[in-house]
């Protein structure tokens, strides 16, 4: 049996199977990567919910284990060596879970890299994109009365799905008949900008083809259906 006691975070949230990975997120974009990573891949765990809206991962026994005060984070107690491993950053974990389990992520090294690069995009374009569109149209943003950062955000998450638009052109996958980390890294974040951030009429989504059947196939996946409700809320 791990022992997972040096990790402070596991006195504020305690594992009740420690042999188990322990997950510690929020079903948003980047919280779902995750939960839907390890549905797919099978792999026993254990999520606890971190209530966001209470500025739990500002707290100390949350920062213990990302510094950065974000979610979603893991602890393996099967990590490297057998030795228990916290890890933060969604990408980070998405990659970390792939090379561990063998699945989502070609073994070809030109496919491999060529995988990466997307996560990668999702990572530095599309997240912080959308979610400043978000913002500026759902949120707190909403009333500011010059729109001018609105439609940066806009026109630019326009651009952005054209470029996903683009690329699934003549694939059922990012990475063509492949399903990987790449479809999971982005999936949740097109899902939020139609649905939850109610911007798809804003960013002509509507007029795509390609990404909305792509988004279609993606959560009709049972991983992908169980991972988004992932961690429930008490």
């Amino acid at each position: 049996m791990a022992d997972l006691s040096p990790f402070a975070i596991t006195k504020r949230w305690p594992a009740q199977h420690p042999d188990r990975l322990q997950l510690y997120s929020t079903a948003t974009p980047n919280g779902v990567k995750v939960s839907i990573m390890l549905e797919e891949t099978g792999l026993a765990y254990e999520p606890h919910f971190i209530d966001i809206g209470k500025d739990e991962t500002w707290t100390p026994a949350f920062l213990s284990l990302n510094p950065n005060g974000k979610i979603p984070a893991i602890l393996d107690p099967d990590g490297p060596g057998g030795t228990p491993f916290g890890l933060f950053e969604s990408g980070a974990i998405l990659l970390y879970l792939a090379e561990k389990t063998g699945k989502f992520l070609p073994l070809d090294p030109v496919r491999r890299m060529e995988t990466i690069q997307w996560v990668f995009f999702q990572m530095a374009a599309v997240g912080p994109m959308f979610g400043q569109l978000g913002f500026f149209h759902k949120f707190a943003g909403r009333d500011y009365e010059d729109k001018r950062p609105r439609d940066r955000y806009v026109n630019e998450s326009k651009r952005l799905l054209g470029v996903l638009e683009t690329r699934l052109a003549d694939r059922t996958w990012m990475m063509g008949d492949d399903y990987t980390i790449a479809d999971i890294a982005l999936l949740g974040w097109v899902r939020n900008l139609v649905g939850f951030y109610d911007a798809g009429e804003l960013v002509d989504y509507a007029a795509l083809r390609h990404v909305p059947a792509w988004l279609e196939r993606a959560l009709a996946r049972p991983a992908v259906q169980r991972g988004l409700e992932i961690p429930a809320r008490p």
